[in-house]
């Protein structure tokens, strides 16, 4: 006979993100009724009362540590590949000596992806879904491919015809079925939705299920125990779909409820590549929604998202931070990863690029000072995307010409 182990969880409800309106939990739910991203919610003063920070702190460090504020409810439900703590590296040449990358490259399947997605597999298990669709720019699938493999749920993935080679193959590796789609990302997910309509599978696209949230908050709990429990002074956040940034911001207000936190928060700036800058516009027309961004294009894949179901939470967690939605221009990105991995040797990915860039721009307008703490996250390894060719050939038989090396 199986005995189901529960888990110290305190889950007590769903609720819409719009309306506040409760939902069931333990319960499969895609969007609320207002059609908006659903939040987990906890007795935090439970929770608070069955685990002291000091026991946080010696426990191993990896992305179970955070337990008791995180949703699933049996041991057997969890799938893992491992996720670590990820490390805050220091990039004095190419920033300043006060600027820290949280290289998330350092995770399960290369991207922060790995936090989101290994939650929302979990909670899929936990609930019996047997079957997964998702858009994806690449490294969600890629995490979804691997999670939902190793737990034996069969996985569909669509991707814009011109996502990076390497992440397509990757998908289709670790076991999901991938399928090009000549258009956007948004354009794969409305086909995710039309065959989730006629039950074909459950929809995983960005925000339309409640747990990705709650794997991706980790981002948040780690940086508040890596940093003494003292928040920097701002983050940098590379920004599509913002599902890291709304849940980076759920946990600090988690965070402060246990007491583990000051009120202090930093300033949240959500980075868009100028060619698909959304949250940009919106932000600078002091709208609460982003309409969608037509013509989309950017060397940064991972942040051409023209329209974000969860726009308004990022709109409201980038005001209420006293912070900004800034953009920033395709040289401006190549030259940051350029600068970052010959000056410091940190390989960034474009996405993180995108944030020493938008660093870089707003140390420049006075924007934040040098004397700031400055968190910026490189979201996946710089490994997966293309790099410049490296030609020098040396024929060992020929005469060397050591001074030419």
């Amino acid at each position: 006979m199986n005995i189901s182990i529960h888990r110290p969880t305190f889950v007590t409800h769903l609720e819409c993100s719009m309306t506040e309106e409760r939902y069931e939990a333990d319960r499969l739910h895609g969007l609320s009724r207002a059609g908006r991203p659903l939040l987990v919610r906890y007795d935090l003063a439970a929770a608070g009362a069955a685990v002291a920070r000091d026991a946080i702190e010696a426990r191993p460090t990896d992305l179970w540590r955070w337990r008791e504020l995180l949703p699933v409810r049996h041991t057997a439900s969890i799938v893992s590949l491992g996720e670590i703590e990820t490390p805050l590296i220091p990039i004095p040449h190419s920033a300043g000596g006060n600027v820290l990358v949280k290289d998330e490259g350092r995770l399960p399947t290369g991207s922060f992806k790995a936090r989101g997605l290994v939650m929302a597999v979990a909670m899929a298990r936990e609930l019996g879904v047997t079957r997964i669709a998702m858009p994806t720019n690449g490294n969600a699938g890629a995490a979804l491919a691997a999670y939902a493999s190793r737990c034996g749920i069969e996985t569909i993935v669509f991707c814009p015809e011109d996502t990076p080679e390497i992440n397509v193959r990757e998908i289709a590796m670790q076991g999901a079925r991938v399928w090009r789609v000549n258009g956007l990302i948004d354009d794969c997910g409305a086909i995710v939705g039309r065959g989730a309509a006629e039950g074909r599978w459950f929809d995983f696209s960005t925000l339309k299920e409640p747990y990705r949230i709650e794997g991706k908050k980790t981002m948040g709990l780690e940086l508040a125990a890596q940093l003494g429990w003292e928040l920097p002074d701002a983050i940098f956040y590379p920004t599509g779909g913002g599902t890291g940034l709304i849940g980076m911001w759920k946990a600090f207000d988690e965070l402060e409820a246990l007491g583990w936190i000051g009120p202090k928060r930093p300033r949240m700036y959500a980075v868009q590549a100028s060619g698909c800058a959304p949250i940009v516009r919106a932000f600078e027309a002091g709208e609460e929604h982003a309409e969608r961004w037509e013509d989309a294009h950017t060397v940064a894949a991972g942040i051409r998202v023209p329209r974000a179901v969860g726009d308004f939470l990022i709109l409201r967690a980038v005001r209420q931070s006293g912070g900004k939605a800034l953009g920033v221009g395709d040289p401006a990105i190549l030259k940051a990863v350029d600068d970052c991995a010959r000056r410091d040797g940190l390989l960034l990915c474009p996405e993180g690029g995108a944030t020493l860039a938008a660093y870089r721009e707003a140390l420049r307008t006075g924007e934040v000072d040098a004397e700031e703490r400055v968190v910026l996250f490189n979201c996946a390894t710089g490994l997966k995307y293309p790099m410049p060719a490296a030609p020098n050939t040396l024929d060992r038989h020929a005469p060397i010409d050591f001074d030419a090396l």
